[in-house]
């Protein structure tokens, strides 16, 4: 009896910790999609040292959707502008009707770089990722 008391109440706090985990991968996932938007915002030509490594720590982690995580290597291979590949993974966000809006704007702006972000795309990068 004391055993089955002890169990609900490991199940109830486990439960509870569930929105909390998602709230933290939500957050997260955010801070990554900001991060690839500043670069995206900052670079000329191409992304600097610094940049591809920031970039390449987001790719590699397996805890993000594929989606983040193709952002960030099409934005590490820009060279003055997203290659083909690059492009068309952008151009498949884009078109991926589960892909949140902020993420198909993202993406938008990474597959029409062209040496360095407008000044219209820098302005929506800010607002969609503040």
């Amino acid at each position: 009896m004391k055993t089955m008391k002890l169990r609900n109440i490991g199940v109830t706090f486990l439960i509870s910790l569930c929105p909390l985990i998602v709230t933290a991968q939500d957050e997260a996932r955010i801070e990554a999609l900001r991060e690839i938007a500043q670069i995206v915002a900052s670079i000329n030509h191409f992304p600097s040292a610094e940049n591809k490594a920031a970039l390449a720590q987001i790719e590699g982690n397996e805890s993000y959707p594929q989606g983040i995580r193709m952002l960030a290597a099409t934005v590490a291979n820009i060279s003055h502008a997203a290659n083909a590949e690059g492009k068309q993974s952008m151009t498949m966000l884009q078109n991926n009707q589960r892909a949140p809006e902020p993420v198909k704007s993202l993406a938008e702006i990474i597959g029409r770089f062209n040496h360095m972000a407008s000044e219209q795309d820098k302005a929506a990068l800010l607002a969609l990722f503040p």
